[in-house]
């Protein structure tokens, strides 16, 4: 945890938008939009909220974070290099050949990493795995999970959803980075979410709404949750995809899609 001031977090979640935007675009492939919209959360998380420590990653005492939607990987990515667990300049390695930095997130590679991604959906699983594994052993740590909205209509959510509340996790707190697309559209067009509010309500989560690029915002949801006794906390975190570069902003190309250098060089200077 640190004393960032909001100002302060502001100009990270800038540097880390710069630093995804710079190593996307230098591997030649990857998930730009969904790493932006989610900068502000991992910020948030890393630089204020968390108990970690770059320099001891197994940390037995320390949060989990957990990368469900484990192709926005670079934002996470540029959050540890910054928070000193591994040197900055491995991020322009981004998803070659031997690098400890993979397309989706592997906890048996990259330091600082709690959990191998691929598949969506499973995430809040794990995290619930990791918050009885915090109640059985009496630790104090708390356990995040970031998921996307589309994975949200993924059966496995819910399943999971149903158990951390039966099981009164107040040690789990799930964030939804719920900028409206998804792989091949809008996710209202493709799998209508809504009312997804009143779904997690149902199943009996204690739900904060929160507009997901306002720094203060976020940061008093994840206090809120910490202090949330008796239930699990589901932070519903309304974003934009691509934010923080103008022609990216709410455009569904550039979920999985590289910027050439043209859009490169506009998209750095506007983060600059």
């Amino acid at each position: 945890m640190s004393d960032h001031s909001i100002d302060e977090l502001k100009v990270i979640a800038r540097e880390l938008r710069y630093d995804t935007i710079k190593m996307i675009s230098e591997a030649g492939s990857g998930h730009p939009g969904g790493s932006l919209s989610a900068a502000d959360v991992i910020t948030a998380l890393y630089f204020k909220t968390m108990r970690h420590d770059g320099k001891r990653p197994h940390w037995p005492d320390r949060d989990r974070f957990v990368m469900s939607k484990g192709h926005a990987a670079p934002i996470l990515y540029a959050a540890l290099a910054k928070c000193g667990y591994f040197p900055s300049k491995l991020l322009s390695t981004l998803r070659k050949t031997g690098t400890c930095l993979q397309g989706h997130t592997d906890s048996t590679l990259t330091p600082g990493v709690d959990m191998s991604a691929g598949s969506l959906g499973q995430g809040l699983s794990v995290g619930i795995g990791m918050a009885l594994a915090a109640r059985l052993d009496k630790k104090d740590y708390q356990t995040y999970v970031l998921l996307g909205d589309g994975e949200c209509q993924e059966g496995q959510i819910w399943e999971a959803a149903m158990f951390a509340a039966n099981y009164k996790l107040d040690n789990l707190t799930a964030i939804v980075d719920y900028n409206g697309i998804q792989l091949d559209g809008f996710t209202r067009d493709i799998m209508n979410l809504e009312p997804f509010v009143d779904k997690w309500r149902a199943f009996k989560w204690e739900l904060i709404e929160i507009d997901g690029h306002d720094m203060q915002q976020i940061i008093t949801a994840l206090e809120t949750a910490k202090k949330t006794k008796g239930k699990p906390t589901v932070v519903i975190a309304h974003t934009t995809k691509g934010k923080g570069v103008s022609f990216m902003e709410n455009n569904v190309d550039f979920h999985g899609k590289a910027l050439n250098k043209s859009e490169t060089d506009i998209a750095l200077k506007e983060l600059s």
